[in-house]
């Protein structure tokens, strides 16, 4: 089944105005796969945005890091070709792909041309349904990651998420590093990783974004080849979570000449009614760039920072709104105050005309430039199915922006942002700044 979405939308490319049109084409192959299509043959190539919903949250108890190990052995070999095999092969045909795995998704990129689409789909299939993991494949890679967790380790800006996630989410899958840890990670076994990998790649969680020279047809009957092997139902997904935090300050020393900070609370559902007035909120407040609030407060008036800045994040399976600082250890306490201050008046007071039309016009003016290729416009066709849109939502995104008011800034910042629930967690020795909270 093909359903067809034609939009329209200017773009401003070099000082001119241009008129583009992006069809979107809703794909159900035989076997029932769907995918989103944008077809585009003027360049004889193809960009594939492939997701599995679950991602590294899915690891089995006890078997933390197993997924992420798993995926970084999707290109180490499959069927009868190892890894040199499998990389000259997609080599030969000048085909692209990369495996990537975050706390809800395993991601799959491909690009291959038209002319050896065939042979690009059989060994990106076979590398999602019939990896080899061959044991001598897994020691290099399983060297690889906890060569780059015990780097990790001594990394302040990752340290500090680390200790942020583990006070906010605790024992769910969300509050430890999707990496493992150096103890759970060595002891993975083969059969952990095969256990892994029919948890995370199955049919029932797959989500496809295509753009590029391949009809609807065409693209109906490579899902079928791709994904009908897979095992039909993966792993449950993990439970919601519902954020509490208190306003205070978590301490972790660490020998460092300045300290980073993570800071922020419960946050919004990407389906709320209000998210939009809330992206055009954090957009002045912290995720604008140099114009943003917190930037002009700690950065341009202040000196504390090189940069700060915040930023909604509506998980699977829970949302935040977070920022991220650094500064120096005798400064930091300074920096910390300041955006509290920031984050009370935005509470309170909402934000000015002049930074709601700043923002406006930052937000819609950006937001065509994004679809510049095939690989871009297939992941944003992937994130819309992943987010739950219809296809209009190019088109209507804009509208949707330029109709928040200035009201509705000032209702959804009351709301949104509690300075009673604000937690900073202070990676560093800072001076002058008492754990409140942990230490």
């Amino acid at each position: 089944m093909i359903r067809r979405f034609v939009l329209a939308f200017g773009m401003i490319c070099a000082g001119f105005a241009a008129h583009a049109e992006i069809e979107i084409q809703e794909v159900t192959s035989p076997g029932g796969f769907k995918a989103w299509l944008v077809e585009e043959p003027s360049i004889p190539f193809v960009a594939l945005e492939i997701r599995f919903l679950g991602g590294a949250s899915l690891d089995a108890p006890g078997k933390r890091g197993a997924t992420n190990l798993m995926v970084g052995l999707l290109e180490e070999g499959a069927d009868e070709l190892d890894a040199r095999g499998f990389a000259e092969a997609r080599d030969g045909i000048a085909a692209q792909f990369r495996y990537d795995v975050g706390d809800d998704t395993v991601s799959v990129s491909a690009k291959f041309l038209t002319e050896t689409r065939d042979e690009a789909v059989d060994l990106l299939r076979s590398s999602l349904v019939s990896p080899s993991f061959d044991e001598a494949a897994i020691e290099r890679v399983r060297a690889q990651v906890l060569s780059g967790i015990r780097s990790d380790a001594t990394d302040p800006d990752e340290i500090v998420g680390d200790a942020f996630y583990e006070l906010v989410f605790g024992d769910h899958p969300y509050g430890t590093n999707q990496n493992g840890t150096v103890d759970s990670v060595t002891a993975l076994t083969r059969a952990d990783i095969v256990d892994a990998h029919r948890a995370a790649l199955a049919q029932d969680r797959v989500f496809v974004g295509a753009a590029g020279d391949i009809s609807a047809e065409e693209l109906g009957a490579l899902l079928d080849r791709l994904f009908s092997d897979l095992p039909e139902t993966g792993a449950p997904q993990p439970a919601d979570v519902e954020v509490q935090t208190e306003a205070g300050v978590t301490v972790v020393p660490f020998d460092t000449p300045q300290s980073v900070a993570i800071f922020g609370h419960k946050g919004m559902k990407r389906d709320d009614p209000d998210f939009f007035a809330a992206y055009v909120l954090n957009t002045i407040f912290g995720g604008g760039g140099f114009e943003a609030r917190l930037m002009n407060e700690v950065r341009e008036k202040r000196g504390l920072t090189y940069g700060v800045y915040s930023y909604l994040s509506p998980r699977e399976h829970a949302e935040l709104m977070l920022g991220r600082v650094a500064s120096a250890n005798d400064r930091i306490a300074e920096t910390v105050q300041v955006i509290r201050d920031e984050w009370t008046k935005m509470a309170t007071e909402g934000a000015t005309p002049e930074e709601l039309e700043r923002a406006k016009t930052y937000l819609t003016g950006a937001y065509p430039l994004r679809f510049d290729g095939n690989a871009p416009i297939a992941r944003i066709l992937v994130g819309m199915q992943m987010d739950d849109l219809s296809p209009d939502y190019i088109t209507t995104r804009n509208a949707k922006i330029e109709a928040v008011t200035l009201e509705d800034v000032k209702r959804v910042a009351g709301e949104l942002m509690k300075p009673e629930e604000l937690h900073f967690v202070v990676v560093g020795q800072p001076e002058g700044l008492e754990a409140t909270v942990g230490q």
